[in-house]
């Protein structure tokens, strides 16, 4: 079983930034692909950005150019760089893991999910 631990949510104003990180309890992280997914109040969850173990990354197109993904297998640990946030950013951002497999932010093969992290964008 692989634990996941979110932090680094908080309240911003728009225009500001937050890191998100994700650390995993289980080896070997360096195989896993892992993503972020984030739900808004009364919305579908949605995939944000995806990166497999060969470093390959995907993003949804609303955060394309402002948010980065990357991780850092050493310490077991993905992030999320969230720059010039929106209000429409306003969620719980989840994190996510499934063993192998390329890049995805569509959410059904991922087996593995953190709690969440509560990001808030005030305009």
């Amino acid at each position: 079983q692989v634990q996941l631990v979110e932090s680094g949510g908080g309240s911003v104003q728009a225009g500001g930034s937050l890191r998100l990180s994700c650390t995993a309890s289980r080896y070997p992280y360096a195989s896993y692909c892992m993503a972020w997914f984030r739900q808004a109040p009364g919305k579908a969850r949605e995939g944000v950005a995806s990166i497999d173990s060969d470093g390959r990354t995907v993003y949804a197109d609303s955060v394309e150019d402002r948010f980065t993904i990357s991780r850092d297998n050493a310490k077991n640990t993905l992030y999320l760089q969230l720059n010039n946030l929106k209000a429409d950013d306003t969620a719980m951002y989840y994190c996510a893991a499934r063993v192998k497999g390329i890049a995805t932010i569509s959410p059904g093969p991922y087996n593995y999910w953190g709690q969440g992290t509560q990001v808030t964008v005030s305009s």
